[in-house]
């Protein structure tokens, strides 16, 4: 397992910046077959709740880019 595996199924990184700053990071993924998804997404402590990630001026990068489709998967926070 480890770091091999990690890297044969990530597809790459995303980072959000503020000023310079990283604020924000999720890696992409996929299960070998047809399906992708996000993990392991950090946002700064400082920053949460003020739309890192978020605004219809992602919409593009995620649905065309990167050729995601909307599901009606949930987003669960895990404490």
């Amino acid at each position: 397992m480890g770091r091999a595996r990690v890297r044969r199924h990530s597809l790459g990184r995303v980072c959000a910046r503020r000023d310079g700053r990283l604020v924000g990071f999720v890696n992409v993924v996929w299960d070998g077959g047809a399906h992708a998804f996000l993990l392991d997404t950090m946002v700064a402590p400082d920053q949460r709740g003020r739309g890192v990630g978020t605004g219809h001026d992602l919409g593009p990068f995620y649905f065309e880019a990167c050729g995601f489709r909307a599901t009606d998967a949930g987003l669960i926070a895990l404490r």
